[in-house]
C-alpha cells in the first residue's frame, strides 16, 4: 500500500499539465496523448512507491519520462534495417528495394490526383491497367496483360475464373509451398477448383496428364520450382509438349511462374531463369509471376496471355477485390520503363546491381569496414574477412548460390553460441538495425547488400560509436 504521504506527494494530472515542459509536449502530440501518458506514468509511480517505497519525482522528472513514453509509442513501427543477410530478395525485409524512378513516381501519385481509370484523350471511364498493359506486352511478347495484389492471387484469380468446381491437372512434383505455409493444394481449393495429381513426386510423363483428362478437366497448369529443386531419377514434361496436349483438348494451359524476370539472367552473369517470353512462346495461355521479386517492382502479381483469357479475368467479380493502386501502378509502370535500355537497367535497378555486384568489389569493401568494426568492438569480439556465398531469395534460384565477403563476428566468449545472439541483439538494436545471420558461434555480416562507397555505407560505419556490447 501507498502511504498517505507519499500518494499526497505525487503531482495530478492538471499539475503536470500546467508545467511548461508539458505544453511543449501537447504542441508536438496533442493533448489526447500527452494526457494518456500522463495517467500512465503516475500509475507506474504509485506501483514502485508500494514495491519499494522510493520517493516520488519532482515534476520535472515526471515530464521528462512522460516525453520518453511518448517517443517510444509514437516510433514508427515500420523502420529502414541494414540487410546484412546474405539474402537479396529477403520476404521478411520487403524482398525487392525499388529504384529512384519508382518511388519519385509513387510519391507523385500519392500525393496528386492521377488519371487512374480516366482516358485523358476521350474524356471517358479508363482501365487501371492500361498504364502498363502496354509495357508487359511489349516484354513478354503477350496479346493482353493484367495486374493483382501478388502472385498467389494472381494463381488464385485464374483458378477461380476458368475452372470453378472442375478440374486442374498439376504434376505432383509441383505441389509447392510457398513463404508463409500457403500452399497450391490450398490455393486451388479456396479458388474453388479441384487439384488432380498427375505422376509421382519425382517423375510426371505427358501420358499421365494425358491420362487423366476428362470430362470435368477445366485446365492443366504447370508450377515452376522456384523454391525448391527435385534431383536425381528425375523426369518432367516440357512446356511445348503441355501446350500441344491441352490444345488438342481445347483446354487452357496456365504457367505459374512464381519469381519471373522479364530478362534473360544470363546476359548479367547470373543463372538461368525462365521468362514469361519463354513460357508463352512454350505455348502457355497465360501466365502468372511476381512484381516484387526478380522483376524489382513493387508487390504485385502480374498476368500475361491470350486477349480472350486475359478478358474472362477482368471480367471476374473479383478482379475488383484484388486489384491494385495507384501507387503500385505508379511505382510499376516506372520500373518497367528501365527495362527498355538493359545497360540502364542494371544500374538503376537495386535487385539487379545487387546481385550482379563485383565479388572483387565486396571484398575490398569488407577491408575498408574492418577497421570501424574492430573498433566498435573493443577486443572482445575478433572480427575478420570470410569469403561466404549470397542467396537470391523469396523463392528465386534456391540452389545457385553468388560469391561474396562477409565480416565474420567472432566473441571471445566459453558460450559462443548464446554470446553470439547476443551480439546479434546488439546490433538490431542500433538506431538502424543491423542485420546478420549466427551460424556456428559467429555472427556473419555479408556485405553483397551495402552499397559500398555511398551514404549507406557512411551510416552504418557512424553509428557503430551507439554499438552497446553485451555483458561478458
Amino acid at each position: 500500500m501507498v502511504s498517505p504521504t507519499a500518494r499526497r506527494a505525487l503531482p495530478s494530472v492538471d499539475r503536470v499539465l500546467r508545467c511548461p515542459a508539458a505544453g511543449a509536449l501537447i504542441e508536438e502530440y496533442g493533448r489526447t496523448l500527452v494526457v494518456d501518458n500522463i495517467r500512465a506514468a503516475l500509475d507506474e509511480q504509485r506501483s514502485r512507491l508500494a514495491d519499494a517505497g522510493s520517493a516520488s519525482p519532482d515534476d520535472a522528472s515526471l515530464v521528462a519520462a512522460v516525453a520518453a513514453r511518448l517517443r517510444a509509442a509514437t516510433a514508427a513501427s515500420l523502420k529502414p534495417v541494414f540487410n546484412l543477410t546474405g539474402t537479396v530478395l529477403h520476404t521478411n525485409l520487403g524482398r525487392a528495394l525499388l529504384p529512384k524512378a519508382a518511388a519519385e513516381a509513387a510519391l507523385a501519385a500519392m500525393t496528386r490526383p492521377v488519371n487512374l481509370e480516366f482516358a485523358l484523350d476521350s474524356g471517358e471511364r479508363g482501365e487501371r491497367d492500361a498504364h502498363v498493359e502496354t509495357w508487359l506486352k511489349r516484354f513478354t511478347g503477350a496479346q493482353a496483360a493484367m495486374v493483382v495484389n501478388n502472385n498467389a492471387a494472381a494463381v488464385y484469380l485464374v483458378l477461380n475464373t476458368l475452372a470453378l468446381r472442375k478440374e486442374v491437372l498439376v504434376s505432383r512434383g509441383e505441389l509447392i509451398e510457398i513463404g508463409g505455409a500457403f500452399r497450391i493444394p490450398d490455393i486451388m481449393a479456396r479458388a474453388g477448383c479441384r487439384l488432380r495429381e498427375v505422376g509421382t513426386t519425382n517423375r510426371t510423363h505427358a501420358g499421365d496428364f494425358a491420362a487423366a483428362i476428362g470430362n470435368r478437366c477445366a485446365a492443366i497448369m504447370k508450377v515452376h520450382a522456384s523454391n525448391y529443386a527435385i534431383q536425381g531419377y528425375t523426369a518432367a514434361v516440357a512446356e511445348a509438349e503441355l501446350a500441344k496436349l491441352a490444345r488438342d483438348h481445347a483446354l487452357p494451359f496456365v504457367v505459374d511462374l512464381g519469381s519471373g524476370t522479364l530478362v534473360d539472367l544470363e546476359d548479367f552473369g547470373l543463372p538461368h531463369e525462365p521468362t514469361p517470353r519463354q513460357a508463352l512462346a512454350a505455348g502457355a495461355d497465360l501466365v502468372t509471376f511476381s512484381g516484387d521479386k526478380l522483376l524489382g517492382g513493387p508487390q504485385c502479381g502480374l498476368i500475361v496471355g491470350t486477349a480472350a483469357l486475359i478478358e474472362r479475368l477482368k471480367n471476374n467479380p473479383l478482379k475488383r477485390a484484388l486489384r491494385v493502386d495507384k501507387i503500385t501502378l505508379a511505382a510499376l509502370e516506372a520500373v518497367l520503363r528501365l527495362y527498355a535500355d538493359p545497360k540502364r537497367l542494371q544500374r538503376e535497378l537495386p535487385t539487379l546491381r545487387m546481385l550482379t555486384r563485383s565479388p572483387t568489389e565486396i571484398e575490398a569493401q569488407a577491408h575498408r569496414l574492418l577497421p570501424a568494426l574492430s573498433q566498435a568492438l573493443a577486443g572482445r569480439v575478433e572480427a575478420q574477412v570470410v569469403a561466404c556465398a549470397s542467396q537470391i531469395g523469396s523463392g528465386a534460384l534456391p540452389v545457385d548460390a553468388l560469391p561474396s565477403t562477409a565480416i565474420a563476428l567472432t566473441p571471445r566468449a566459453r558460450k559462443r553460441g548464446a554470446a553470439a545472439a547476443a551480439l546479434a541483439a546488439a546490433f538490431r538494436a542500433l538506431p538502424v538495425p543491423v542485420l546478420g545471420r549466427v551460424k556456428q558461434g559467429s555472427l556473419i555480416l555479408d556485405l553483397r547488400c551495402l552499397s559500398g562507397g555511398s551514404r549507406e555505407e557512411d551510416e552504418f560505419v557512424a553509428q557503430l560509436a551507439q554499438l552497446r556490447l553485451p555483458a561478458a
